[in-house]
Parts: C-alpha cells; sequence; structure tokens
C-alpha cells in the first residue's frame, strides 16, 4: 500500500501561479510513476503530469504544457503551475503507479482560479 497526502490548493487570479505537493508513505519502493490528474466540475478526472521514476521521463496534457512542471524530491512529487486559466479550475489529485500496475490516489485538492 502507499498513502498520498496532497496540499497546495487554493484560489488564485487568473495569470498566477501555485504549486502542490503530494507526499508519498509507505510501499513507497514500489512506485513505478508519480503523477496529477484533474477533475473538473461536471467533467471526467483527467491526466494533468505524470513523471516515470526510473530515468525522470516527464509526460504532460497537451493543454499544460509549457505552462506546469513536474518535479520529485525523495517521495514528494510537486506539480508548479503558472500562468494560470479559469480553465484549469479542477479537483487535482495524486497518482501513483506501482510497478504490479496497482493505481493509488490522493484525496484532492481544490484548484480555483478566478478574478
Amino acid at each position: 500500500q502507499v498513502q498520498l497526502v496532497e496540499s497546495g490548493g487554493g484560489l488564485v487570479q487568473p495569470g498566477g501561479s501555485l504549486r502542490l505537493s503530494c507526499a508519498a508513505s509507505g510501499r513507497t519502493f514500489t512506485m513505478a510513476t508519480m503523477g496529477w490528474y484533474r477533475q473538473p466540475p461536471g467533467k471526467e478526472r483527467v491526466l494533468v503530469a505524470t513523471l516515470r521514476l526510473s530515468g525522470g521521463t516527464a509526460n504532460y496534457a497537451d493543454s499544460v504544457e509549457g505552462r506546469f512542471a513536474i518535479s520529485r524530491e525523495k517521495n514528494t512529487v510537486h506539480l508548479q503551475m503558472n500562468s494560470l486559466k479559469p480553465e484549469d479550475t479542477a479537483v487535482y489529485y495524486c497518482h501513483v503507479l506501482n510497478a504490479l500496475g496497482d493505481n493509488y490516489w490522493g484525496q484532492g485538492t481544490q484548484v480555483t482560479v478566478s478574478s
């Protein structure tokens, strides 16, 4: 089992920045990827960014490429979000995929971009 605790959401004006963090604990040695998904109001959960822990390859959704950056410090994954737009408003979920194909999710953190 892997436990995930997120932090860093909130309200920000368009054009602003936020940094999300997700601390993993438990069987972290089994983790293969760490990343972030988001679920806008009334819509499905979609991929934002993922990071392969072996090799460090990052993958981004087209809608955030060039604005968001995913990084990792030990068992914590960060998502730096710059130039935020109202359409970035969503609940953001931390995600871990382990080597066995098991998925783990954080509790979600609200990000609201509004003036």
